[in-house]
Formats: C-alpha cells, sequence, structure tokens
C-alpha cells in the first residue's frame, strides 16, 4: 500500500557530496520507522510568568531551567497542554520513559490534535520497542511495518560484546555486515540515519518484500520509499533480528571516489546496544546494555580518566551534547556524523560569535541547488575535554534545528571525531569523547 506524504528539503541534511544525493535518501528520514508528515516543533506557545519564559530557557537549551517553570505552570493549570507536552519532551530527551509517556499521553488527552506531541509519544514507545502501542500513532505507512514486526525488534542472538572492524574511516566510518544470511556488504555509520537503510539492489538481493511504501518529496522530486523488516542482520558476532529497514526507488549509495556500499547503519540501531564508534581504532564495538557490561565500561573510562558529557536523544534518532566553538559555549550541539570531509556544521550567527572566518567567496550548493553553504575553518572545538584543531566546515542553513526543536550550536560532524572513540550510553543518557 502507498501513502503520499511532503518532506521539507532542509530535512535531507547537508549536501553528502554526492554520496545521499545519487541515493535519493534524507539523511535522518525515509528511514527506519521514520515518522513522515508529522510536525518539527511545538504548536502552541506558553506566555511567560514571573518564573520567566520556559519557551525560551527551552529553544537555549537550558532544559531543566524551562522544565521546572513548566511544572509550575502544569501544577497551577493541569490544562495546559504545551505545559505538559514540553515537559513530557524534555524528559524524552533524557530517555526518561516512565515519565514521559505520562506527561505526553495527558498532553494528548488535553490537545488531541497537536501532531507534535502525537509524534513524540509515539517515539517514546518505539525507543522501548513498544511497536504495538506507538502503531496507532503514526501514518499508516509506518504502523504497516511496525505491525510487521513478529517477534523482539532488534532481538540479538551471540556474546556480550562484538567489535566489528572499520574496512575505512574515510570518507565515512565503514563496516561490513550481512542482511538475511546473504553475502557480507559494506555498510556506512552515520549517527544522522535513522536506523538501517538499504539501497535498491541490496534490498533485491536480500528478497525484502516490501511492508508499506510511501512517496516523498526531496528537493522537488517525488521519490517512493519502501518500508519492511529484515529476518536478520549479522555484524561481528551479533545477529540481530527483526530489524526494520527502508530503501529508496532506484537509489544507490556511492562515495564521491565511486565505492558503491549496501546502506547505512544509524541511531535506531545504535540506541540498542552500549555503541562505541571507534575512530581511533577504527572498529564499530557494540555491547549488549546489561549491568555488566555497564560498569565494565564504566570502569574502563575511569581507569582512563574519560569523563560523561550529557547525552539527549532529539527528534526521533538525534543525539544532541553540550559542545564549545573556541570559547562559545558550552551550548547544545547536535551529533549527525555522516556529512563527508567536514567537522562542523554552523550557522552565520554561531560562526561570528565564535570568531570563526568564513570564506564567502566560494559557496557551495546544496541539497540539490536549494541552498547555500560556505566553507569556514574552526580553530577550535570541543565537547569536555576532547578537543580538536583546524577543523574544516561549512557555514550557512542548517536543518537540525527544525527536527530537536531548539536552538543548537551546530553539528559536530565525521571530522571532529576522527582522533577520538565516542561511546553513547543511551541508558544513563552519558556521552563519552577521548
Amino acid at each position: 500500500m502507498t501513502h503520499t506524504t511532503k518532506n521539507d528539503p532542509v530535512r535531507a541534511g547537508l549536501d553528502r557530496r554526492g554520496f545521499l544525493r545519487r541515493a535519493g535518501l534524507l539523511a535522518g528520514a525515509g528511514t527506519v520507522l521514520p515518522l513522515l508528515g508529522a510536525a518539527a516543533g511545538p504548536t502552541a506557545s506558553a506566555a511567560g510568568t514571573a518564573d520567566g519564559d520556559p519557551d525560551q530557557l527551552f529553544q537555549a537549551g537550558e532544559f531543566a531551567a524551562a522544565g521546572r517553570i513548566y511544572a509550575r505552570q502544569l501544577h497551577r493549570d493541569p490544562g495546559n497542554a504545551h505545559a505538559a507536552g514540553q515537559l513530557g519532551y524534555i524528559d524524552l530527551l533524557s530517555n526518561r520513559f516512565t515519565r514521559a509517556e505520562h506527561l505526553l499521553g495527558r498532553a494528548q488527552r488535553l490537545a488531541p490534535d497537536d501532531m507534535t506531541v502525537r509524534r513524540r509519544l509515539a517515539d517514546c514507545f518505539v525507543r522501548q520497542d513498544l511497536l504495538a502501542r506507538a502503531a496507532p500513532l503514526l501514518p499508516a505507512a509506518q504502523a504497516e511495518q511496525l505491525a510487521s514486526v513478529d517477534g523482539t525488534p532488534y532481538a540479538v542472538d551471540g556474546p556480550q560484546a562484538t567489535r566489528v572492524p572499520f574496512l575505512d574511516v574515510d570518507p565515512l566510518p565503514q563496516v561490513r555486515g550481512a542482511v538475511n544470511g546473504g553475502a557480507p556488504a559494506t555498510f556506512v555509520l552515520d549517527t544522522g540515519a535513522m536506523g538501517l537503510t538499504l539501497t535498491t539492489d541490496a534490498a533485491q538481493e536480500a528478497g525484502l518484500a516490501p511492508v508499506s511504501s510511501t512517496a516523498v518529496t526531496i528537493n522537488g522530486r517525488t521519490v517512493t520509499t519502501y518500508l519492511g523488516v529484515v529476518r536478520t542482520l549479522r555484524l561481528g558476532e551479533f545477529e540481530l533480528h527483526n530489524v526494520p529497514v527502508s530503501w529508496t526507488d532506484g537509489s544507490i549509495m556511492a562515495f564521491p571516489d565511486g565505492t558503491v556500499t549496501a546502506g547505512t547503519l544509524g541511531t535506531a540501531l545504535f540506541y540498542h546496544f552500549l555503541t562505541t564508534i571507534d575512530y581511533r581504532g577504527r572498529a564499530l564495538v557494540l555491547r549488549r546494555k546489561t549491568p555488566a557490561q555497564q560498569r565494565a565500561f564504566r570502569a574502563e573510562a575511569a581507569r582512563t580518566a574519560l569523563r560523561p558529557q550529557p547525552l539527549w536523544l532529539a527528534g526521533d534518532h538525534l543525539p544532541c551534547t553540550p559542545g564549545m566553538l573556541g570559547g562559545y559555549g558550552p551550548r547544545v550541539a547536535v551529533i549527525d556524523s555522516g556529512t563527508l570531509d567536514c567537522g562542523l556544521n554552523t550557522s552565520a550567527a554561531n560562526a561570528e560569535r565564535a570568531g570563526i572566518p568564513v570564506d564567502w567567496d566560494h559557496p557551495i550548493p546544496v541539497n540539490g541547488g536549494t541552498a547555500t553553504v560556505y566553507p569556514a575553518t574552526a580553530a577550535r572545538m570541543s565537547i569536555g575535554a576532547a578537543v580538536a584543531h583546524d577543523v574544516p566546515g561549512t557555514v550557512g542553513p542548517t536543518p537540525w534545528e527544525g527536527l530537536t526543536g531548539f536552538d543548537l550550536l551546530g553539528n559536530f560532524t565525521h571530522d571532529f571525531f576522527k582522533p577520538f572513540a565516542v561511546t553513547f550510553d543511551y541508558t544513563a543518557m552519558h556521552l563519552f569523547v577521548g
């Protein structure tokens, strides 16, 4: 069954220098369990009070301060749908699922037509693999995909952890994986992608039949994205079962050097594990999210003086953490790791605040020519004690704010992380970079 929706071209993210553009795929949409057609930001606004304006605090990434005021507003006015919805989203950012479900459910009952609240409540269930509860909240194509998952999503056979060596770290990290018992193929790691995405050829080779499909408009071109479920996905010593997947009609995924890959692995897969993308050691490390694995990793981090940073999961798949550009910050930055030949995407306003010089004489068309960015180099950028110097980047329109619902310092991406190992702990909601 086919369902039609329109996608804002900015949702496609910045141009991947021919990689995702040739794939006809979205960076962070049209992938596993995409919530297509949902509103991107709050649909209502709460007036400021004597406590201050919680919307302004939330927009600035001051989530705890905003949450305290939203809570007081909700206490004074139990019918305040906006306060309930925002407070629920703040809990969802930190995977506090019980509170998020309660508050987002309350907001939905108070404002049943609020599609943002509906999308966030669905994501609260999806993150917990409660797909039957998420399905009624989703567009028909995604609901059909979830209903077709027979068994536990991302069920794992294998040891407690596995290490999958990189084939290469550039232009993006690549590992070998096998779908439905087929031959091993090359997959790209990209935290800005939703989950498992395949090319058309890879989907055909795996014998996949779509459960549903949706027509998506990207940069003025309408393509069909197919949704299905992979029986098995082998990564290292792990065999994953019941993995939602998407592929786009006629898509290929080729790097600028002509290397063709089979698909991407993204955040919806990564948040099922204690995941390390070890750029320095050139490997993907997946650990089961057990107390023993958590303790072992934290002990290892303590021995190397690796300090945790806050981790938020915004929208339905975008990891965020405090970052700094030079002496500006800390402010919330997004981690969409899949931008080629780049370590930073930020706005002109943030570049000016951080004192980053911009090469305005050499514009770069992106998103199929619908937008323009400009080269820039960050003399210093950092997450906690992880510091990188002279990082190449771009300045111009940034799409991530529309997906997260709050202001961002920018996107910290591939070239920034190359000297480091990056661990995403979606249980304790900590990020480790070092």
